[in-house]
């Protein structure tokens, strides 16, 4: 006889992986289906790093789950004795008269998240290996850092199933019945393609390609992760011998996770040796000694998406979160086991009906 759950979730990427585990923990019945499996090459919870930083513009709301999140990653860590938290440091760097790095000051101070607000001189002197411009200023998060992507979400499986979720490699079709009360689809980058007449224009893929530059033999130098959204870059020193590591954080073209081309191509390098050139002078001639293409999969304005699906009631759509979301998936995961189990406050910035067909990217 098949075995009937409370909830299943279709995904076991950060989102659903978190969901699955907040879920059991609250004594529901728990089936947790992925089609490659947690952390895989294609998905947007693949890959080696992720940061996690609460430094968000005036967004109250993404800065309070990152720290609620970086409190549930370390304890995790903990718990399951893996290196999944490495406290870099992370520096966000911008023109001083940004007003994105103002409120974020603002907006930092009011959550009392330790920070420190560095001048174009100051950041210059502290970081000597980076190269600024002269009007230059920075928050610096001494305690955020960098999670280890893929361990985290397959060590997060791996206790979920310990804890009683049941776990299943399967392909799932957005009409298929399944042994559930409600289906939770957290199915990143393949969202839109099952629920295509609900999410199109609202979630994008895009192509984001990422480098591995190698460091010099014997290198010490330790580097904070370093962001500027206004450059559309960001960079996660070398952790476990895998090399510095730098990105392309402006959304690229359109892409398909699953059958997608993920070469890398000969302008993507030049792309990223130019800031290499530019901000690490020191690592202008390093070896590219590794390289992929992932995708991010933002929703319109860059808000997370979790609501019912509109016609079905007792289905969730739950994504929306690369490129910003992995460090989020505690918060995440505590906020759909709330709506599903209908114990928790609604927000209406993670509605359905907030998501515009038309890109107007505000979170950043």
């Amino acid at each position: 006889m098949t075995k009937h759950y409370d909830v299943a979730v279709v995904g076991s990427g950060v989102f659903g992986a978190w969901s699955a585990h907040h879920l059991v923990r609250a004594g529901a019945r728990v089936l947790l289906i992925d089609q490659h499996g947690p952390g895989n090459a294609r998905s947007s919870s693949g890959g080696e790093t992720r940061i996690i930083r609460a430094s968000y513009g005036a967004d109250e709301i993404y800065t309070r789950s990152a720290i609620r999140s970086l409190e549930l990653w370390k304890r995790f860590s903990a718990e399951s004795g893996q290196p999944l938290f490495h406290q870099t440091g992370v520096l966000v760097t911008s023109p001083a008269n940004d007003a994105y790095l103002s409120t974020t000051r603002e907006t930092l101070a009011k959550a009392r998240f330790k920070f420190e607000w560095l001048s174009g001189v100051s950041v210059r002197k502290r970081f000597p290996q980076m190269v600024f411009d002269r009007d230059t200023a920075a928050i610096y998060e001494p305690d955020s850092g960098v999670l280890s992507a893929r361990r985290a979400v397959q060590s997060l499986v791996h206790a979920a199933v310990r804890a009683g979720v049941s776990y299943q490699t399967m392909r799932v079709n957005a009409g298929e019945a399944l042994p559930a009360k409600t289906v939770v689809f957290a199915c990143g980058p393949w969202l839109p393609k099952l629920f295509p007449e609900v999410l199109r224009g609202r979630i994008r893929p895009t192509r984001q390609p990422v480098f591995f530059f190698g460091t010099p033999p014997g290198d010490r130098s330790e580097m904070p992760v370093w962001i500027a959204f206004r450059e559309g870059a960001y960079s996660i020193p070398s952790l476990e011998g895998r090399g510095f590591k730098l990105a392309i954080d402006t959304h690229g073209v359109s892409f398909d996770p699953e059958t997608g081309d993920r070469t890398i191509s000969a302008a993507d390098v030049r792309q990223a040796r130019a800031i290499l050139r530019k901000r690490f002078p020191g690592l202008a001639k390093a070896p590219l000694v590794e390289s992929r293409v992932c995708q991010y999969e933002n929703t319109s304005n860059g808000d997370f998406l979790i609501d019912r699906h509109p016609d079905r009631k007792n289905t969730w759509l739950v994504g929306g979160g690369s490129g910003h979301g992995f460090k989020h998936g505690p918060f995440v995961g505590e906020y759909v086991a709330a709506q599903v189990l209908g114990n928790g406050t609604t927000e209406p910035r993670f509605s359905l009906a907030s998501k515009k067909t038309t890109r107007d990217r505000s979170v950043f």
